[in-house]
């Protein structure tokens, strides 16, 4: 009616006390989870930090300038080096070969790459010196000619490539399936090579996945302690990585520089995850 009064907003609902039941699992969810996280990852890195640096910087200046500390860097660099180029190529070979092939053998393909996520890394480790070893199948020979493999830095590489080898592989796998294969054919019908057909669509559709299997490879490459250590000698100066040598100094008291060459490790890791984060396009961040 013309004569009535401004009529009144109505008066807002409370929410439903099942909303509200909701919306708190939801925060109790969220709460143990971060609980969960800060017990198992955030506490015990504080704590080797806070060790690391508990009598100030002097000490650990002197870790990160032990002439054995450097050595354990340089040669953990190499190794992670030669493992991440080596797994990524032959993991988007391996991984385009399980793309197309299904089947039995498509299966039988995947479980053997799945093989080094199951196997303990000192099995692995054996394994290599039953093979490269002296008295083994091939090391025999390749050392009698004066290559050595187990003990020296080709087996510790060896190492490292095996347990890591999945990691490419598997995170490429399903980017190939996804895209398909009518793309490829199509160029291939219009005269591109393979490398062109390479270069310019299977690898723009699967490089994020290369990018995460590159930065897990890394990860699991700096951290490798077992199989590396049973192909290794724990020969000071030679064959040390960075892991073995936490080892050595914890096993000699120097609690300074074990806990020292422990924060290297995770500042590694964490910038190959950074890295990544920072580089990858902004529509494609969480």
């Amino acid at each position: 009616m013309s004569g009535s009064g401004p009529v009144a907003a109505p008066a807002s609902l409370p929410a439903p006390p099942g909303g509200r039941q909701r919306a708190a699992g939801r925060w109790a969810l969220r709460g143990a989870a971060f609980a969960y996280l800060a017990l198992i990852l955030a506490v015990p890195l504080g704590m080797v930090v806070y060790r690391a640096f508990g009598d100030g910087l002097g000490p650990v200046g002197d870790a990160l300038t032990n002439r054995y500390f450097l050595h354990a860097l340089y040669l953990t660099t190499i190794v992670t080096l030669i493992t991440v180029v080596a797994n990524t190529v032959f993991g988007v070979a391996i991984a385009m070969v399980m793309a197309r092939r299904r089947g039995v053998g498509g299966a039988i393909l995947s479980a053997v790459i799945a093989l080094p996520l199951a196997v303990s890394p000192v099995i692995v480790g054996l394994a290599l010196v039953l093979v490269w070893g002296r008295q083994g199948w091939f090391g025999g020979a390749l050392t009698d000619h004066g290559f050595q493999v187990i003990f020296a830095v080709p087996g510790m590489v060896l190492a490292s490539i095996f347990i890591s080898l999945p990691f490419v592989a598997r995170e490429v796998v399903p980017l190939l399936r996804e895209i398909g294969t009518e793309q490829q054919e199509a160029a291939a019908t219009l005269g591109a090579s393979p490398f062109q057909v390479f270069r310019r669509i299977t690898l723009p559709a699967i490089r994020w996945g290369i990018a995460y299997g590159v930065v897990l490879t890394t990860a699991r490459a700096l951290g490798e302690y077992g199989a590396v250590a049973v192909v290794s000698g724990h020969l000071l100066g030679r064959t040390e990585t960075l892991t073995l040598h936490v080892e050595d100094r914890f096993q000699a008291f120097d609690i300074v520089g074990a806990y020292t060459a422990a924060v290297v490790l995770a500042f590694l890791a964490l910038l190959a995850v950074v890295t990544m984060h920072l580089t990858k396009p902004k529509e494609t961040r969480p």
